[in-house]
């Protein structure tokens, strides 16, 4: 059984997602992050940073195994359930490059992107240029790309599980405030549609709305 620890963010949703589609048993723990409960001792010991998501897998012999950050996770299950992760060496590192891309540049980009913007009490022009215009930059790069490609590393991975539910909430605001940057971004809004389509997609999505120790068994 693994323990996921998590809230209704985009980090969070990666890996309901990912256990969804690995069909793996798991219990949901949401973490409060209004009351900052990603602060309390018990949480800091399975991740020291502070930050969902977070999981204990309680299946393998031994101690439990705990990890923590979104990109390690992902990759940790594909291994687990041997799924997602793709095999030959050519599409295992392009998976893992558009994977760490999106830890590197969709997450920090596209946060900082909408703190500025709309969240920070001052609305200060320099970063809310420097993050908005990186953003459009990478949304024109993953169009560009998914217009070559069905999915980021060829076949359907971690790396588009990890993308998706950033591209998902932040696109339209991005395409909206820059046009002349993204275009219409056609192919990644296909992208989106294709994955939003597969019902283990629902389902992760769906995890933070019941009550907070639902478990899911197979």
């Amino acid at each position: 059984m693994i323990d996921l620890y998590t809230a209704s963010t985009p980090n969070g949703r990666k890996i309901s997602i990912m256990l969804e589609e690995c069909e793996l048993p798991y219990r949901v723990h949401l973490v409060n992050l209004g009351r900052k409960e990603q602060f309390l001792p018990d949480f800091v010991s399975i991740n020291p940073n502070s930050k969902i998501p977070a999981i204990i897998d309680h299946d393998p012999q031994g101690e439990p195994v705990r990890v923590f950050e979104s990109g390690a996770i992902l990759i940790y299950l594909a291994q687990k359930a041997g799924r997602l992760l793709p095999a030959e060496p050519a599409q295992h590192f392009a998976c893992l490059s558009w994977l760490f891309w999106q830890v590197a540049n969709v997450g920090p980009m596209f946060g900082q992107a909408h703190h500025f913007a709309t969240v920070a009490p001052e609305k200060l022009g320099y970063p809310i240029n420097r993050f908005g215009d990186e953003a459009a930059r990478l949304v024109r790069l993953m169009d560009d790309h998914l217009g070559r490609t069905s999915f980021l590393a060829g076949e359907y991975s971690i790396a588009d599980i990890a993308a998706f539910p950033w591209l998902r909430v932040a696109l339209d605001s991005i395409c909206q405030a820059r046009p002349e940057v993204t275009g219409e971004a056609k192919h990644v809004r296909r992208w989106l549609a294709e994955i939003a389509a597969r019902p283990a997609v629902e389902r992760g999505l769906a995890v933070g709305r019941p009550s907070p120790t639902t478990e899911k068994t197979r």
